[in-house]
């Protein structure tokens, strides 16, 4: 394992150079519906809590949920996803206005729901998740509009988050549409993957696998470090990029590049207490991409990525962070 120290004023240089960067993502836009309420007693009809609600919020999921991070960080998203044509997608819409994210971009089909996801919280712990959605692919006539869409403003942006959540918008057509595409502009492309969808990766600069869709993804159970490294080289070697971060949860993020073991390198956790989980991946791969637009190294790209996840999972719910907030972050740690 190779250490390289990076002085803190250098990842705070980087991050004041977030803002204004263009960044294209396209993926599965979803809205996040929360519950918040309290449990002081159990159902006396089923032993289940009952939750008393105190209120409800609505926020940007998946891919929305990317391009709201990067407004936040200062850059500027244009997003690319499919809605359905229901009261959730106007809400989606509603929100995305706040992120100046254009609106136009979203394309609506009545034939499908607009993924949904509704947890309920009851003293800072989730009781219960239930899903709106439908997972088959796009219809070849959304995806026409997507590629058509893509095509349209590929041209104006420095780099592309592909923020796939396997509900039917990342379709074998559209990555052989858009990969080739950003390759010839010799744009970064960052993907967050699902392991179905492995084999549309191709080419990429860098993945951000969480640890159990690494292990999907390379059929190893990752059960200590040498089956880590067997996995993170894998994947290295099938796509053919730049960089794979595995994110490990409470015990950090582990970054390979090529040139073999000497450059593979673990990043310790920064979280000081983990609340909520959601939308964390989101985040990495967010503060990733800005920092590299920022002209960070993939390792000091990957760092700041780690302190930005050590800040969203000490907060409940699906949450985003400012370039103050990381930075002080980054300096008081």
């Amino acid at each position: 394992m190779k250490k390289r120290e990076v002085p803190k004023e250098r990842l705070t240089q980087v991050i004041e150079n977030f803002s204004h960067h263009k960044v294209l993502v396209v993926g599965d836009i979803m809205l996040d519906h929360f519950i918040w309420g309290k449990v002081s007693r159990i159902s006396p009809e089923a032993p289940v809590p009952v939750v008393e609600i105190v209120k409800e919020t609505f926020l940007l999921g998946g891919a929305g949920n990317v391009a709201n991070n990067i407004h936040r960080l200062g850059g500027a998203p244009i997003l690319g996803g499919v809605v359905g044509e229901d009261g959730e997608a106007k809400k989606i819409v509603d929100l995305l206005e706040e992120t100046k994210a254009p609106a136009t971009s979203i394309i609506k089909d009545p034939a499908r729901p607009t993924t949904m996801k509704t947890r309920i919280i009851a003293h800072h712990q989730q009781v219960v998740r239930a899903d709106r959605e439908k997972l088959e692919n796009i219809s070849p006539q959304i995806e026409e509009k997507l590629i058509s869409f893509v095509e349209s403003v590929i041209d104006e942006v420095e780099a592309i988050v592909i923020s796939d959540y396997n509900k039917g918008v990342i379709t074998s057509r559209l990555m052989e549409s858009l990969l080739p595409a950003a390759a010839k502009r010799k744009l970064p492309v960052v993907v967050d993957p699902k392991w179905q969808n492995f084999p549309l990766y191709k080419p990429i600069s860098l993945i951000t696998p969480n640890l159990v869709e690494a292990e999907r993804i390379t059929g190893i159970t990752i059960s200590d470090e040498d089956k880590l490294i067997q996995a993170g080289t894998w994947i290295l070697n099938s796509v053919g990029c730049e960089g794979v971060l595995i994110t490990r949860g409470k015990k950090g993020m582990t970054l390979f590049q090529p040139g073999g073991e000497a450059d593979w390198r673990h990043i310790p956790t920064v979280a000081k207490e983990v609340y909520d989980v959601t939308g964390a991946g989101d985040t990495v791969v967010s503060s990733l991409t800005l920092a590299l637009l920022a002209g960070a190294s993939i390792p000091e790209a990957a760092l700041i990525a780690n302190y930005a996840a050590g800040l969203v999972v000490g907060k409940v719910g699906t949450a985003t962070l400012t370039i103050s907030e990381l930075q002080q972050a980054i300096l008081s740690f």
